[in-house]
């Protein structure tokens, strides 16, 4: 009987074709290489787009004309532009893949948001003088301590009152956009703290060249630290072992991703009407004319990246990552085994809060003001970016990475979109239609999968 499946198996091997040996060599999840070619497509379309349309001699990647799509200007702005959006999308994996749905999120941005920038520019300086250094530092402390709150809140009401995460969200959605406009009567609120604006991004925003080089070379080390640390826990528990070749493929691939894009992020120098603000500042003699200075990473990108690293950790190494999809795949079976499905979901909807006041942390400073409409529409592109990422919403399925990815296409759609001059009406129709087709996709898939 051994002999039989053996042959079966090598039978089987034989007949599968060049693609799916690598990719099961490799164990690279093919919807992720979905993602990416799309992504790839939207790039490249909108450049193509942008470039017949602009009237442009050039149509090559990465041309010089102004409004290239995949010129270094547009593509460091839409890292930072997709920051805000990505790390609520790493909450909002875990609200879904537990079967539910948050469509609270931007409101609470807003609300967030309009606190820290009363807390900054209303009350602290008054206590502690303008400019004072910890005043950025207690309204981000305050800012992540009110979304806490508030979504721990909301997890109290589904988990221990029974109502369902749709109609409080839903509710939260309404209330939190009202105490937004009735915390300053729908004033806006600006200046913020100088510190607290760096967090934004920007030319001052930005941990420019060497440091962006610095930060690449450590995430190479950690790639390779990864995957040695990987194989070394499959030999040492007896799991299956990746081909080498494919160990070395999926090191030199992800090295070579975090090298581009810090060259990606160098070549983005500062306008020149910046550096001549610099110059005179810090009474250079240079000419402003000989004086290149690199952005490097946006610290809204570095937030999304550290969120994303410690987002994946939490849900692939700890134990409150493992109740997380166990409840997702089968609540009840959970509760038999033990696990308190209420605390945790508490938990999740109290995380999903904290994230959305570190989102709104990023997007009052990049604005370097808040209103009370900041954040709508928001609960539409979080959704859809963990939907487009792999999220299911049958529950018990979902990434981090293809979350922050999603989040990237969804960016994307609405930058290009802007660029080549789609009203908001068709933008807004467009990304409903993908969110639409995004679930049509991952119900075809789940049924394949069967």
């Amino acid at each position: 009987m051994s002999d039989k499946k053996q042959t079966h198996g090598a039978a089987r091997a034989e007949n599968e074709g060049a693609l799916t040996r690598f990719l099961r060599a490799t164990e690279i999840d093919v919807r992720l290489l979905g993602m990416i070619g799309a992504l790839a497509l939207i790039w490249i379309g909108f450049d193509l787009y942008a470039a017949i349309a602009l009237g442009r001699d050039s149509i090559l990647v990465g041309g010089s004309g102004a409004g290239a799509f995949l010129s270094p200007r547009n593509l460091w702005n839409l890292s930072v532009q997709t920051a805000s959006i990505g790390v609520m999308a790493t909450g909002m994996v875990l609200i879904i893949v537990t079967r539910h749905i948050d469509l609270s999120v931007g409101s609470i941005l807003g609300f967030c948001a309009m606190s820290m920038a009363i807390l900054q520019v209303w009350v602290l300086p008054e206590y502690l003088g303008l400019g004072h250094p910890s005043i950025w530092i207690i309204t981000v402390i305050f800012g992540l301590i009110v979304g806490t709150l508030i979504g721990g809140f909301h997890g109290f009401l589904v988990a221990y009152l029974g109502i369902p995460a749709f109609i409080v969200t839903l509710g939260g959605l309404l209330v939190w956009r009202g105490a937004a406009f009735l915390l300053a009567r729908g004033e806006t609120i600006s200046p913020v703290d100088s510190t607290f604006q760096l967090l934004g991004g920007g030319p001052y925003g930005s941990v420019g060249f060497w440091a962006s080089w610095i930060i690449g070379i450590i995430a190479c080390i950690g790639i390779i630290a990864m995957l040695y640390m990987g194989r070394h826990q499959r030999k040492r528990f007896k799991f299956p072992l990746r081909p080498m070749w494919a160990e070395v493929l999926l090191a030199i691939a992800g090295c070579g991703l975090t090298i581009g894009f810090v060259a990606l992020v160098n070549s983005y120098p500062w306008p020149k009407g910046i550096v001549r603000q610099y110059v005179a500042a810090n009474n250079i003699q240079t000419p402003v004319e000989d004086i290149v200075i690199a952005h490097g990473f946006a610290i809204p990108v570095l937030i999304l990246l550290a969120v994303g690293i410690l987002m994946t950790f939490l849900t692939s190494r700890t134990r409150f990552g493992r109740y997380v999809f166990a409840i997702g795949g089968n609540p009840e079976a959970a509760e038999l085994a033990g696990i308190n499905t209420k605390w945790v979901t508490v938990k999740i909807f109290a995380l999903m809060g904290f994230l959305c006041g570190l989102s709104a942390v990023i997007a009052s400073a990049r604005l370097n003001s808040a209103t009370n409409n900041l954040g709508t529409l928001d609960e539409l592109y979080v959704i859809a970016a963990a939907v487009i990422g792999g999220t299911s919403f049958a529950g018990g399925i979902g990434t981090i990475y293809g979350a922050i990815l999603g989040a990237i296409v969804m960016q994307s759609l609405q930058t290009g979109m802007v660029l080549i001059g789609f009203d908001a009406a068709i933008q807004q129709m467009v990304v409903g239609s993908v969110l639409v087709v995004a679930v049509w996709l991952d119900t075809m898939y789940r049924r394949r999968a069967k």
